[in-house]
Protein backbone atom coordinates (compact mmCIF):
# COMPACT_ATOMS: atom_id res chain seq x y z
CA UNK A 1 0.00 0.00 0.00
CA UNK A 2 2.88 2.50 0.71
CA UNK A 3 4.22 1.53 -2.54
CA UNK A 4 1.43 2.64 -4.09
CA UNK A 5 1.37 5.86 -2.56
CA UNK A 6 4.74 6.27 -3.18
CA UNK A 7 3.45 5.99 -7.03
CA UNK A 8 0.57 7.77 -6.99
CA UNK A 9 2.72 10.82 -5.25
CA UNK A 10 5.22 10.51 -7.82
CA UNK A 11 3.00 10.71 -10.63
CA UNK A 12 1.13 13.74 -9.34
CA UNK A 13 4.45 15.42 -8.72
CA UNK A 14 5.49 14.66 -12.14
CA UNK A 15 2.28 16.08 -13.98
CA UNK A 16 2.66 19.34 -11.88
CA UNK A 17 6.43 19.41 -13.24
CA UNK A 18 5.08 18.79 -16.61
CA UNK A 19 2.16 21.37 -16.45
CA UNK A 20 4.71 24.23 -15.48
CA UNK A 21 7.47 23.24 -17.67
CA UNK A 22 5.20 24.37 -20.61
CA UNK A 23 3.88 27.38 -19.66
CA UNK A 24 5.85 28.97 -22.49
CA UNK A 25 5.03 31.38 -24.81
CA UNK A 26 3.73 29.59 -27.77
CA UNK A 27 3.74 30.24 -31.63
CA UNK A 28 0.32 31.80 -32.90
CA UNK A 29 -1.85 29.99 -35.19
CA UNK A 30 -5.45 30.02 -36.21
CA UNK A 31 -7.24 27.29 -37.36
CA UNK A 32 -9.29 27.71 -40.62
CA UNK A 33 -10.51 24.06 -40.79
CA UNK A 34 -11.04 21.01 -38.62
CA UNK A 35 -10.68 17.77 -41.29
CA UNK A 36 -11.23 14.49 -40.91
CA UNK A 37 -8.48 13.45 -38.46
CA UNK A 38 -6.16 16.60 -39.12
CA UNK A 39 -6.50 20.70 -39.14
CA UNK A 40 -5.46 22.96 -41.33
CA UNK A 41 -3.76 25.97 -39.72
CA UNK A 42 -2.71 29.67 -40.59
CA UNK A 43 0.45 30.74 -39.46
CA UNK A 44 1.73 34.31 -39.44
CA UNK A 45 5.15 35.67 -40.50
CA UNK A 46 7.39 34.90 -37.73
CA UNK A 47 11.30 34.39 -36.78
CA UNK A 48 12.76 31.30 -35.95
CA UNK A 49 16.76 30.63 -35.21
CA UNK A 50 17.63 27.20 -36.40
CA UNK A 51 20.53 24.53 -37.08
CA UNK A 52 20.74 22.38 -39.75
CA UNK A 53 22.83 19.03 -37.66
CA UNK A 54 23.11 15.38 -39.06
CA UNK A 55 20.78 12.28 -37.96
CA UNK A 56 17.50 10.68 -37.51
CA UNK A 57 14.70 12.84 -35.71
CA UNK A 58 15.77 12.05 -32.21
CA UNK A 59 19.67 12.51 -32.55
CA UNK A 60 19.02 15.55 -34.75
CA UNK A 61 16.54 17.33 -31.82
CA UNK A 62 19.03 16.63 -29.33
CA UNK A 63 21.96 18.06 -31.27
CA UNK A 64 19.63 21.07 -32.48
CA UNK A 65 18.35 21.40 -28.93
CA UNK A 66 21.82 22.11 -27.57
CA UNK A 67 23.15 24.47 -30.18
CA UNK A 68 20.05 26.62 -30.23
CA UNK A 69 19.62 26.45 -26.07
CA UNK A 70 23.23 28.08 -26.36
CA UNK A 71 22.08 30.79 -28.23
CA UNK A 72 18.99 31.46 -26.13
CA UNK A 73 20.40 30.95 -23.09
CA UNK A 74 23.06 33.77 -23.41
CA UNK A 75 25.51 32.36 -26.50
CA UNK A 76 24.92 35.85 -28.62
CA UNK A 77 26.80 39.34 -28.92
CA UNK A 78 24.48 40.76 -25.79
CA UNK A 79 24.69 38.06 -23.36
CA UNK A 80 21.08 38.04 -23.45
CA UNK A 81 18.85 35.63 -22.56
CA UNK A 82 16.00 35.16 -24.38
CA UNK A 83 12.42 33.38 -23.17
CA UNK A 84 12.04 29.57 -24.45
CA UNK A 85 9.21 29.35 -26.49
CA UNK A 86 6.99 26.01 -28.19
CA UNK A 87 7.31 24.62 -30.19
CA UNK A 88 10.77 23.46 -31.16
CA UNK A 89 10.45 22.17 -35.15
CA UNK A 90 12.41 19.53 -36.89
CA UNK A 91 12.41 18.69 -40.51
CA UNK A 92 14.44 17.26 -43.33
CA UNK A 93 16.18 19.73 -45.51
CA UNK A 94 15.84 20.44 -49.20
CA UNK A 95 17.52 22.26 -51.15
CA UNK A 96 17.83 24.83 -49.82
CA UNK A 97 20.11 25.39 -46.33
CA UNK A 98 17.79 26.61 -44.77
CA UNK A 99 14.07 26.78 -43.93
CA UNK A 100 11.35 26.52 -41.07
CA UNK A 101 8.92 25.11 -39.09
CA UNK A 102 5.63 26.13 -37.08
CA UNK A 103 6.69 25.45 -33.26
CA UNK A 104 10.25 25.16 -34.60
CA UNK A 105 10.90 22.78 -36.95
CA UNK A 106 13.49 20.92 -39.40
CA UNK A 107 13.92 19.64 -42.73
CA UNK A 108 16.14 17.41 -44.81
CA UNK A 109 19.62 17.26 -47.30
CA UNK A 110 20.62 13.88 -46.97
CA UNK A 111 20.25 12.80 -43.65
CA UNK A 112 20.36 16.77 -42.22
CA UNK A 113 17.83 18.22 -40.73
CA UNK A 114 17.06 21.80 -39.69
CA UNK A 115 16.28 22.30 -36.39
CA UNK A 116 14.34 25.80 -35.42
CA UNK A 117 13.23 27.70 -32.16
CA UNK A 118 10.20 30.37 -32.81
CA UNK A 119 11.58 33.40 -31.17
CA UNK A 120 9.40 35.68 -28.78
CA UNK A 121 6.91 38.39 -31.15
CA UNK A 122 8.46 40.71 -29.18
CA UNK A 123 11.83 40.56 -30.83
CA UNK A 124 12.80 41.78 -34.68
CA UNK A 125 15.20 40.27 -36.53
CA UNK A 126 17.21 43.78 -36.03
CA UNK A 127 16.74 43.51 -32.32
CA UNK A 128 17.72 39.96 -31.86
CA UNK A 129 21.20 40.03 -30.74
CA UNK A 130 23.64 37.87 -33.19
CA UNK A 131 24.67 34.01 -32.16
CA UNK A 132 28.07 33.90 -31.46
CA UNK A 133 27.87 30.40 -33.07
CA UNK A 134 28.10 30.68 -36.78
CA UNK A 135 25.82 27.60 -37.00
CA UNK A 136 23.06 29.37 -35.38
CA UNK A 137 21.09 31.42 -38.25
CA UNK A 138 18.29 33.84 -37.41
CA UNK A 139 15.53 33.77 -40.41
CA UNK A 140 12.61 35.51 -41.36
CA UNK A 141 9.64 32.43 -41.67
CA UNK A 142 7.01 33.86 -44.24
CA UNK A 143 3.06 33.17 -43.30
CA UNK A 144 2.25 29.63 -44.25
CA UNK A 145 -1.12 27.59 -44.56
CA UNK A 146 -0.21 24.17 -42.83
CA UNK A 147 -1.81 20.44 -42.44
CA UNK A 148 -1.28 19.27 -38.74
CA UNK A 149 -1.40 16.08 -36.95
CA UNK A 150 -1.68 16.52 -33.50
CA UNK A 151 -0.04 13.12 -31.25
CA UNK A 152 0.87 12.33 -27.89
CA UNK A 153 2.94 10.30 -25.65
CA UNK A 154 5.92 8.38 -27.85
CA UNK A 155 8.08 10.79 -29.82
CA UNK A 156 10.59 8.65 -31.50
CA UNK A 157 11.76 8.86 -35.01
CA UNK A 158 9.76 5.89 -35.87
CA UNK A 159 6.75 7.38 -34.31
CA UNK A 160 7.54 10.58 -36.38
CA UNK A 161 7.69 8.89 -39.72
CA UNK A 162 4.75 7.08 -39.16
CA UNK A 163 2.64 9.85 -38.30
CA UNK A 164 4.09 11.80 -41.74
CA UNK A 165 2.90 9.08 -43.36
CA UNK A 166 -0.37 8.91 -41.39
CA UNK A 167 -0.84 12.44 -42.72
CA UNK A 168 -0.05 12.47 -46.04
CA UNK A 169 -2.05 9.67 -46.57
CA UNK A 170 -5.08 11.83 -45.02
CA UNK A 171 -4.07 14.54 -47.60
CA UNK A 172 -3.93 12.40 -50.54
CA UNK A 173 -7.54 11.01 -49.25
CA UNK A 174 -8.73 14.06 -49.57
CA UNK A 175 -7.38 15.29 -52.56
CA UNK A 176 -5.26 17.93 -50.68
CA UNK A 177 -2.27 19.36 -52.08
CA UNK A 178 0.99 19.65 -49.72
CA UNK A 179 4.26 21.23 -50.80
CA UNK A 180 7.73 19.41 -49.21
CA UNK A 181 8.35 17.49 -46.82
CA UNK A 182 6.86 17.18 -43.50
CA UNK A 183 8.24 18.55 -40.53
CA UNK A 184 8.22 17.80 -36.43
CA UNK A 185 7.01 19.86 -33.92
CA UNK A 186 7.12 19.04 -29.70
CA UNK A 187 5.76 21.19 -27.45
CA UNK A 188 7.10 20.29 -24.08
CA UNK A 189 10.41 19.71 -22.39
CA UNK A 190 12.04 16.34 -22.15
CA UNK A 191 10.62 15.39 -18.61
CA UNK A 192 7.33 15.99 -19.36
CA UNK A 193 5.06 13.10 -18.64
CA UNK A 194 4.57 11.37 -21.71
CA UNK A 195 0.54 11.79 -21.11
CA UNK A 196 1.10 15.19 -21.12
CA UNK A 197 3.13 15.88 -24.73
CA UNK A 198 1.98 17.62 -27.62
CA UNK A 199 3.54 16.60 -31.11
CA UNK A 200 2.75 17.58 -33.92
CA UNK A 201 3.81 16.70 -37.76
CA UNK A 202 2.98 19.10 -40.36
CA UNK A 203 3.37 20.07 -44.11
CA UNK A 204 3.16 23.18 -46.03
CA UNK A 205 -0.21 23.51 -48.16
CA UNK A 206 -0.75 25.27 -51.20
CA UNK A 207 -2.17 28.64 -50.94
Amino acid sequence: MKILLVIVVVLILWSILGYFSSNVEQAEYSVLKKANGYEIRQYPAHIVAQTTVEGSYDQALNKGFRIIAGYIFGGNIKKESIAMTAPVTAQKSVSEKIAMTAPVTARTEGSSRVIAFVMPKSYTLESLPVPNDSRVKLVQVPAKKMAVLRFSWSRNSERIENMEKQLLAMLSRDKVESIGSPSFAGYNAPWTPPWMTRNEVLVELCL
